[in-house]
């Protein structure tokens, strides 16, 4: 048939040399060992380059936008701070500070460990004068503006006026840093803790709070006034004023009022200016995103725990009868606190809650 007819031809024709059907056969099979070979290489090679760059070990840098290596890093091994603080249980307790218990002390509460960024700086400084765009973003929107200002040119001629440093040191296992945060809440009144508040290193009191006349339930000195524009003033020598700027506009505010003499320091380390980074890493680590961003009191009390080693808290949360004051007004049902929808009161309390649980505050409780 038609089928064998070219087997025969091929065979007559190679039939002529001396071993032609076998050299023939010896061709083919190598030729068939060189194709398997090759396609056992080329497998071999593309499992090989794959696996390579699953581990990140080859980068097509023509093929990555700026700043992809950085953002995969942080994608794929999520960077919990503190999380390298806890110790294995048999470890000895490493101290951070010289008080019974320090905020710094790793391996205490799991929680605190994993939410905690030692690193973050809660002041505003040259060092760290560029915000990442998304707390850019986030601090401008807590109050638009109709025309912004240019954010880096304002801070500039800021830190002009005022030195743009943080006075606040790392941790020291021979020092014990004590602070008293002091809220305005109207229990205080009659609670009597005048002298014990007096008697911490750094008293930090928020927006109004009056002292006199009310020296013997909140004290008489303060070491820090953190403050908006619309409540600042001139403070007594050796208070450090920290402004809580909500927009670019505070901060033109500020500039002009210590350039005019309108606000009077005697030194111009007296001035810091809260860090809208630290804002937004309160509003996402600790407050979780409950209101529309965190109250003044948490802004003062997750201050207090960047820098200082023990924590005491006064003047938070209601009275004893559920009310929310201020402890200089004269009337208990006047609070507005947790009507305006802002803040999240319950949240922010479980917070403080959770804070004394893992013994990383002393609350002390009102009346």
């Amino acid at each position: 048939g038609l089928a064998g007819a070219p087997v025969g031809g091929a065979g007559a024709s190679s039939g002529g040399g001396s071993g032609g059907p076998e050299k023939g056969g010896r061709v083919r099979c190598s030729r068939r060992m060189w194709v398997l070979l090759g396609s056992v290489g080329l497998v071999f090679l593309t499992s090989l380059l794959y696996s390579v760059s699953l581990r990140g070990g080859v980068s097509f840098n023509y093929l990555e936008p700026p700043g992809w290596e950085e953002s995969r890093r942080v994608k794929l091994v999520p960077n919990y701070a503190g999380a390298h603080h806890l110790s294995p249980p048999d470890a000895p307790q490493q101290k951070t500070c010289a008080c019974a218990r320090c905020v710094g002390d790793p391996g205490v509460s799991e929680w605190f460990d994993e939410n905690y960024d030692p690193d973050i700086s809660p002041v505003w400084t040259r060092d760290n004068i560029q915000l990442p765009p998304d707390v850019y973003y986030w601090w401008v929107m807590l109050q638009p503006q109709f025309k912004p200002h240019s954010i880096q040119q304002v801070l500039l001629r800021l830190f002009q006026v005022i030195p743009g440093r943080s006075p606040y040191g790392s941790w020291d296992p021979g020092r014990c840093l004590r602070c008293a945060v002091v809220g305005n809440s109207g229990n205080l009144r009659g609670a009597g803790y005048g002298e014990t508040i007096d008697g911490h290193n750094y008293i930090m009191r928020i927006n109004l709070a009056p002292t006199v006349g009310y020296e013997e339930d909140a004290g008489s000195l303060t070491t820090h006034h953190f403050m908006y524009p619309e409540s600042a003033k001139n403070l007594a020598a050796n208070v450090s004023f920290v402004l809580v700027p909500f927009k670019t506009l505070d901060l033109v505010w500020i500039t002009s009022a210590l350039s005019t003499g309108k606000l009077k320091f005697r030194s111009s380390n007296q001035v810091q200016i809260f860090n809208p980074a630290f804002f937004k890493y309160i509003h996402d680590r600790w407050t979780r995103h409950h209101g529309r961003y965190p109250s003044t009191g948490m802004l003062v009390l997750f201050f207090a725990l960047h820098v200082c080693d023990e924590v005491n808290v006064f003047g938070f949360g209601a009275d004893s009868r559920g009310n929310w004051h201020h402890y200089w007004e004269q009337n208990r049902y006047s609070g507005e606190f947790r009507k305006t929808g802002v803040h999240d009161a319950d949240y922010e309390a479980q917070t403080i809650e959770r804070l004394a649980k893992a013994r990383k505050i002393t609350v002390f409780p009102g009346k």
